[in-house]
């Protein structure tokens, strides 16, 4: 919740940004390693990928024990990768610069949101391909980190961030990296399976929010979704679509190579303020997102205090007779010693089946469950002191 306010109120850092570092690493090391193959691009990914993870995992149990430092850190690692603000300032400014019929600044402008050729693109594709863009990328730069986040803490946040830059880089069917890039732009997808169809359920959902329709977002959503090249982007797109009551879809260009996209939807060709009204949706299923992902998160986020123990019980003490009271010189001794909290109880924890559980079974000790899920052994003064007797 903390990271993603922080996007919101600042969104990238200018300089410095880790994932553009992350992203120079990770092209020097493609530069040492390319070849046309599929396992060498399948260790260059998973070289980057378990990098990032290590890292999430170090820093992870480094705040094991310090629990403001997890959460800073991994306020942090969410601001870091999130994307939030950054794509909605970049589709406002293409609805701008398209308003305004600015269509040679807005070819420009669209290689911030997607590598698609913009060099004889008109205005209506130029909307198109930027509506497209913001629909996708809210769910790989909002929904996805949200979703990881919650389920692997910082691992999933950076694990899942390196993936998605690598699918950027490198996760194209151009001669180049058909091969290479083909481990890097499945683990993507499979790493997006589950958040991409998250993110139009939510999509759904907040459409009245937006001038749009549930209705038709979900109906469009499992119509279409399916008819998209890649199994996660034409999830979200097709709920936009049905949500806005535009059509997406047609003759994309990248890197020199066509494609022929089904269309999504049966409303119009999106115009500028469609893509007003695509960004402002997205900030709503961000929203939506992080409301979910915090639910999902907080009850892996409940700890107890180091060093507190839970609440004494009142032990009732049933007398031995006098007898044994006159007889035992130790017993005075043992009832004193029966009220005393030893220093780290839970280090004479008895187990099934050993010696010393055996021990703890003659001699009457009893095992009582601390607030912080250590076994707590404590000593009944009535079983020693019976114990005690018998022995006699």
């Amino acid at each position: 919740m903390t990271g993603y306010v922080a996007d919101t109120l600042f969104g990238d850092p200018r300089r410095g940004h880790p994932v553009a570092l992350f992203g120079s690493a990770a092209g020097r090391l493609e530069r040492v390693l390319w070849t046309d193959s599929k396992p060498r691009g399948a260790a260059y990914a998973g070289l980057c990928a378990f990098g990032a993870v290590g890292l999430g995992v170090a820093l992870q149990t480094a705040t094991r024990r310090r629990p403001f430092a997890r959460f800073a850190l991994t306020a942090t690692c969410t601001w870091v990768v999130l994307g939030g603000r950054g794509l909605a300032a970049e589709g406002a400014e293409m609805a701008r610069l398209l308003e305004a019929g600015e269509v040679p600044s807005a070819r420009t402008r669209l290689s911030h949101l997607c590598a698609r050729d913009a060099t004889t693109l008109d205005s209506a594709e130029l909307t198109r391909a930027a509506t497209e863009s913001i629909a996708e990328n809210t769910s790989d730069a909002v929904v996805a980190p949200l979703f990881w986040g919650a389920v692997a803490g910082m691992p999933g946040l950076l694990g899942y961030r390196a993936l998605n830059t690598l699918d950027a880089m490198v996760g194209y069917r151009s001669p180049r990296y058909r091969r290479f890039g083909w481990a890097a732009a499945r683990a993507d997808d499979v790493a997006n399976l589950v958040p991409s169809r998250l993110g139009a359920a939510l999509t759904a959902l907040c459409a009245p929010l937006a001038g749009g329709r549930t209705r038709g977002a979900w109906r469009v959503w499992r119509r279409d979704g399916g008819q998209h090249p890649s199994p996660n982007a034409g999830q979200v797109e097709a709920a936009f679509a049905g949500a806005l009551d535009i059509r997406l879809g047609g003759t994309n260009s990248y890197g020199g190579e066509v494609e022929s996209r089904a269309r999504l939807g049966e409303g119009r060709d999106p115009e500028p303020v469609d893509l007003r009204r695509a960004v402002r949706l997205s900030r709503l299923v961000g929203v939506a997102a992080v409301v979910v992902a915090a639910g999902a998160a907080a009850p892996a986020l409940s700890w107890v205090r180091p060093g507190k123990v839970g609440a004494a019980r009142p032990v009732t003490v049933a007398m031995a007779p006098p007898s044994v009271l006159n007889e035992s010189f130790r017993t005075s001794q043992v009832l004193n010693d029966s009220f005393k909290t030893p220093r780290r109880p839970w280090k004479t924890a008895a187990r099934t089946g050993t010696w010393r559980s055996r021990w703890a079974g003659a001699l009457g000790w009893d095992s009582r469950r601390s607030d912080r899920g250590r076994t707590l052994v404590t000593r009944s003064a009535s079983a020693v002191v019976a114990a005690a007797g018998t022995a006699r």
